[in-house]
């Protein structure tokens, strides 16, 4: 049978990959709540090399344990789909994908626009050549994307498939090229598993667990030796550009511990019993319209926040099992808990 080889779990945040020094800018331009704490140019310096240590700790972590493909759990923003059909899951079985790579001055850009917030009088954008950020073509693994496909439907999963990119102009998103262009070679073929996390209404922490456990037993059924890791996108708790924008670092934490414990199914039922409190602006859902299904949601966190429902997915193919917790980095600019951690003892 195929063999999982690892798990992992990172961030996936512009403030990842964009220079340090445009991070107090950024935070001048977004509405925070009022104890949220203000980073200064050095301290932002030093979470940013922090990060970028985290990631070289994922990517020899990965490297030493030499999968044959990658699955990554990540989210889809509109990047495939739309409100014409907004699948819950979706598995990739093509035969290759690309979407865009990171770009520090597009991020920028991106870190106001997506938000509605002008940019600074007198802003200097980091050096860009002008145009869009450069496009990457990966190659994926249609035997795994089918064996997964069908392995989670014998398990109560009735998934969309892509045998190409629904919206080829855009490619797949950033919750599966970032991670891909950050932790791993860009070379070993890699199926994104895309989930709804951000339209109401969206999956639960449970339904991700469940998924998670499903993928793993469709692994272990898939004839060969073929060696699998598995990668958690994005997260964890982020409101940014909302109102009263916050970080709630005690509920990053507390979903650390259970999943560094092995925990994944307690991640889940905590993750789905919050309920933000009835003064909390930042987590409303919008009225009907282009961003927003004005329908309602399943409990939890709304927002990026529910991005850790790609982290519990991930965490479950894992289950029972403990991990390690790189590092968990708080970016109070954004606000965003950066988090990344792994499994390799399966």
């Amino acid at each position: 049978m195929a063999n999982v080889v690892g798990v992992f779990e990172t961030a996936h945040t512009p403030f990842c990959y964009m220079p340090p020094q445009v991070w107090p800018t950024i935070r001048a331009a977004r509405a925070h709540r009022a104890d949220v704490p203000v980073d200064d140019e050095a301290a932002s310096k030093q979470k940013y090399d922090r990060i970028q240590k985290a990631f070289a700790a994922l990517r020899e972590q990965l490297a030493a344990v030499r999968p044959d493909a990658i699955i990554i759990f990540g989210d889809d923003q509109m990047e495939c789909f739309d409100f014409t059909n907004f699948p819950a899951f979706a598995v990739y079985v093509g035969e290759e994908f690309e979407g865009h790579t990171s770009s520090p001055a597009a991020l920028v850009f991106d870190a106001f626009d997506s938000v509605g917030m002008k940019r600074p009088e007198g802003f200097e954008m980091p050096q860009s050549n002008g145009g869009p950020p450069p496009k990457a073509r990966l190659k994926a693994h249609p035997a795994l994307g089918v064996a997964l496909l069908t392995g989670v439907m014998k398990r109560g999963f009735d998934p969309a498939f892509c045998m190409e990119m629904p919206k080829p102009e855009e490619g797949l998103g950033h919750a599966f090229m970032r991670p891909a262009e950050t932790i791993t070679d860009m070379k070993t073929p890699i199926v994104p598993i895309l989930l709804n996390c951000y339209f109401a209404p969206q999956i639960s922490g449970m339904r991700s667990y469940q998924l998670g456990r499903a993928v793993r037993a469709a692994i272990d059924e898939m004839p060969g030796d073929l060696r699998v890791a598995v990668i958690g996108s994005g997260g964890l708790w982020h409101t940014p550009g909302r109102r009263n924008a916050y970080l709630d670092e005690d509920f990053d934490k507390t979903i650390l511990r259970y999943l560094e414990a092995g925990e994944m199914r307690k991640a889940a039922e905590y993750f789905d019993a919050y309920r933000p409190p009835a003064d909390d602006g930042s987590q409303q859902l919008g009225p009907r319209g282009g961003a927003s299904t004005g329908m309602p949601a399943f409990g939890g966190p709304q927002g990026g926040t529910r991005e850790i429902c790609n982290w519990i997915a991930a965490a479950a193919v894992a289950d029972r099992k403990p991990g390690k917790v790189v590092d968990y980095v708080p970016v109070y600019a954004s606000p965003i808990g950066c988090g990344f951690a792994y499994w390799t003892d399966l």
